[in-house]
Formats: C-alpha cells, structure tokens, sequence
C-alpha cells in the first residue's frame, strides 16, 4: 500500500509529523473504524476521522435529521431535515476526503447484528446516548476483541475513555449495573450545550488516532471528565473488575437496563381515528406543548413523579412526546407507580 500524490498534498501536515509520518499515514488508510451513531458525537468523530484519511468508516444509524439536531449536529443542514442522518453524513464527508470508503447501515444496532458487524473493523466508536445501547456495544466489542472509544455528554459536561484495549477495564468495569430507568434524563429532556459534542467527539477521535498510530498514552483505564462551564478536566484511574465475565449477548438490553418490554404502542393515525376511546398525556417541554399539541393532560417528564395524581384513569392512557422515546420513559415511571389504567405508548410521537 501506498499514497497517491494527491493523498500526500491532503496528508501533508501528518507526514511532517515525526510521530505520524508516511508510516503512520499508512496505517490510517489501512484501517477500518465503526461509529455507532451519526448525531452529536458522531458528527464531529467522523469529521476528524474523515480528515485523518481513516481509509473505511463505519456508520450506525437508523434516525433521521431532525430541526433540534442543527443545534450541535454540525454536518447538516437545514435543507436535510427528515433525511437519515447516515446517507447525509456520507454526502457531506466524500466532500472533504474522497481518498476515504464510507459503509452506511441504516439499521439500530442489535444483539443479532453486532457481532457481525464488529468484525469487519478494527475500532469501535461509542456515539450512542442510551444506557442499553452502551452496554450492547460494550458486550459486543469485548466478545469480538475490540477496542472502544467511548464518549458520552451531559448538559454541560462530558467523558472519554477507551475501553477493552489490550485487555483493560470495559465499560462495565466503570458501570457495572445500570442506572434505574429515568434517573439519568437524556439531552432532549434537560438540553445539553451545542460545542460540548465537538469537543468531546474531538477527543474520541484523538483516541482513534492515537491508537491506530501507535502514539502518546491511550485512555485506557482512565476516565477523562471536562465541564466547559468551568473549563475543568480531570482524569481519574480506572481498574479492571476480573470478577465481570462477558461470554454472550444479552438478548434484550433495554430490559437490562430495567426498560419496560413489551409496551403497548398506537400510531398517530390509529389515535386519530378513536380519539374519545382514550385519554392523553404529553410528556414533553411547555415550549414544545405551545408549538404543537393533540390534546390531552400535559405533564413534563422531570414533573410526572410528583404529578402522577392529575391523571385521569377512567380510559386507556396513550403518552406522548416528540419521538416516542420520552414517552416509553414516562410509561416506565408510571408502571412502577403501579398507576391502575393500561398504558399505551404514542409510536415515534408526534413529531414537530
């Protein structure tokens, strides 16, 4: 394997690199990374990447572009919105580095296809913002050998670390057991700052870099932690847990993580057509309520705990949010309040 002239003038500030080099440029061609998850971390992962001259990338996703994306999810436009996110990265990455191969897979990432797909690369890249799909990826990469760059952001805060390299700590080494469902609200309930995705989705790539390199201190058994309101980092120590044995997938990880199985669920359209049957409750933001609504009693998610009682019984409940994933939550609280009414959830939400 070589450089084509024009991947040297692309290149030319890696090749002056005494640590990097033509050697070292090399080794990004010839590898092959997995980014689970195009949005807010992603973006910014697969950017760097992409300019590194990572020579095939891997992307994770099955969601479309949403208007709240643009916000922090910087490859696309507004032009894009209800596009996949997946085929539109792509579009946009081919622009900046057409030396790069670029396999989408416009499908969620399951216990049936993630070992397949773990084995056609090299590292694994953890863009996800869910618990359960964090330890699937997990669970995955250590059954096919993998390392794990993984990042996660919260509000004004994020984490890095690299997880299963040489046989290190894993991500279960650092959460052992999930948090309970809703004890820990997602970007869409509470906000998150729209540059804390590029800074942390910057360094995973780092990380990336550095290990295909073969350069500087991989963080590996350690945790960096950076809030930008402060501009504060710190790296804590991260020791592996021998007693966390990994010899097959969990079959259902949203049930591990404590999620509610089997909801009951009921399309927009399907609502409309037998609207008296039942009785509604909207989930989401006051300012999302005041945009668009289909009725209904309105509690918002960081409420409902304390609210429970002003929800009426008398008619099967339908929840609803924006996508249907605040909404499953809502119903996960609700069911473990043992609220005496069936509860249905609103598939993919109303939308905007």
């Amino acid at each position: 394997m070589s450089l084509t002239k024009d991947e040297k003038k692309q290149y030319d500030r890696h090749l002056i690199l005494n640590e990097i080099g033509l050697e070292g440029q090399l080794k990004l061609k010839s590898s092959k990374v997995l980014v689970i998850g195009a949005g807010g971390l992603g973006c910014p992962i697969l950017q760097y990447l992409t300019a590194a001259g990572v020579g095939t990338i891997g992307i994770v996703d099955d969601d479309v572009i949403d208007q709240s994306n643009l916000q922090r999810q910087i490859l696309y436009s507004f032009d894009d919105i209800g596009e996949f996110k997946a085929t539109k990265a792509v579009d946009r990455l081919k622009t900046l580095n057409p030396f790069s191969k670029f396999n989408t897979y416009l499908d969620r990432l399951t216990s049936d296809n993630a070992i397949q797909l773990f084995d056609q690369y090299d590292i694994i890249v953890d863009g996800t913002d869910n618990f359960s799909t964090r330890y699937l990826v997990n669970d995955a990469a250590v059954l096919s050998n993998k390392p794990v760059v993984f990042g996660s952001i919260f509000k004004f805060e994020g984490q890095v670390s690299v997880f299963n390299f040489n046989n290190g700590p894993t991500y279960r080494c650092l959460y052992p057991i999930p948090p309970k469902p809703n004890e820990v609200p997602n970007c869409s309930e509470l906000g998150v700052l729209g540059v804390l995705p590029g800074i942390i989705g910057s360094f995973q790539a780092n990380e990336v870099v550095k290990i295909i390199c073969g350069i500087g201190t991989v963080l590996s058994g350690k945790l960096l932690t950076f809030n930008s309101l402060l501009m504060q980092q710190s790296i804590f120590s991260l020791q592996k847990n021998h007693h966390v044995q990994i010899t097959e997938l969990n079959r259902d990880y949203e049930l591990f993580c404590g999620l509610t199985p089997s909801v009951s669920e009921i399309s927009l359209s399907s609502l409309r057509e037998n609207l008296a049957s039942y009785n509604l409750l909207d989930v989401r933001r006051i300012e999302e309520r005041e945009q668009n609504n289909i009725g209904g009693c309105h509690i918002p998610l960081h409420e409902l705990m304390g609210r429970i009682h002003e929800i009426r019984i008398d008619k099967p409940l339908v929840v609803y949010c924006k996508a249907g994933v605040r909404s499953k939550m809502a119903i996960d609280i609700l069911t473990e309040e043992n609220l005496n009414v069936k509860l249905i959830n609103l598939s993919s939400g109303i939308g905007v």
